[in-house]
């Protein structure tokens, strides 16, 4: 969704440096995935096609933090009671 955000830490030798990947437009979200000491974020559509990727050598990742977007709560209104059937 729109705003979702991944903030990754990283050791640069003798500091540290923070990088965010940001869901920029509507409909996008953004994905973390950790494979062969690599982890990737993507920005991806809905469609599934990849916008852009940051990679870090997972060695050097100090933090990796996910912060989505608040959502609405629709289970509120899907959970109210049912009206009782009159008895006839």
């Amino acid at each position: 969704m729109k705003g979702d955000r991944v903030e990754i830490v990283v050791d640069a030798g003798d500091t540290t440096r923070t990088y965010e990947v940001v869901a920029s437009r509507a409909g996008r979200r953004v994905e973390t995935a950790v494979r062969r000491g690599v982890v990737e974020v993507s920005e991806v559509t809905r469609s599934g096609s990849v916008v852009r990727t940051a990679r870090f050598m997972a060695t050097r990742v100090l933090a990796l933090v996910e912060q989505p977007v608040p959502r609405e709560d629709t289970s509120e209104q899907s959970a109210r009671p049912l009206r009782e059937d009159p008895e006839t």
